[in-house]
């Protein structure tokens, strides 16, 4: 069993819950308001390191500056489809966006823009690895893990970048 560290950000947003392990991060949850209960068990120097780092690189990105995030991702757990799409996410541009079937024809599998939503639909660490930056192939916003008003903003933030 691999050991994972909890840490509670707070950024500009809300408090987010991140989920570490010796790799890297595993899980991000979207922001709240109510600050969680703050997590038991001990923390690596590293996992305090990465924890600062995206506390910081997240209120960039709250405040509207293209980040690209610094911190190492732990892809285990995702199948080697998922992890495919997940890593062609994660290189979308901020204010950029693409479709669940240019994503699919990105990753030489042109037929499984479905497959595509299911990959992000597994995605664990959102806003790291931008899954509200792929849309619907007539640019309409479907499925979010955060709800599709949070996808909304999130894209808002990043059309209105300067």
């Amino acid at each position: 069993m691999m050991q994972q560290m909890h840490t509670i950000l707070e950024t500009d947003w809300g408090y987010m819950t991140a989920i570490w392990t010796d790799i890297g991060l595993w899980e991000l949850d979207f922001p709240v308001k109510d600050k969680p209960e703050e997590p038991k068990g001990e923390v690596t120097e590293a996992v305090k390191f990465w924890s600062e780092q995206l506390r910081q690189e997240l209120n960039m990105y709250w405040r509207g500056f293209a980040v690209i995030f610094g911190v190492p991702i732990d892809w285990r757990g995702y199948t080697s489809f998922q992890a495919a799409v997940l890593k062609f996410t994660a290189t979308i541009s901020y204010g950029q966006t693409t479709s669940y079937g240019a994503l699919a024809r990105e990753i030489n599998s042109p037929k499984a823009a479905r497959a595509v939503g299911g990959a992000l639909h597994r995605n664990r660490v959102p806003i790291v690895v931008p899954c509200h930056r792929v849309i619907g192939a007539k640019g309409t916003l479907t499925g979010f893990g955060g709800g599709i008003e949070l996808k909304q903003a999130l894209l808002l933030l990043e059309s209105s970048e300067g």
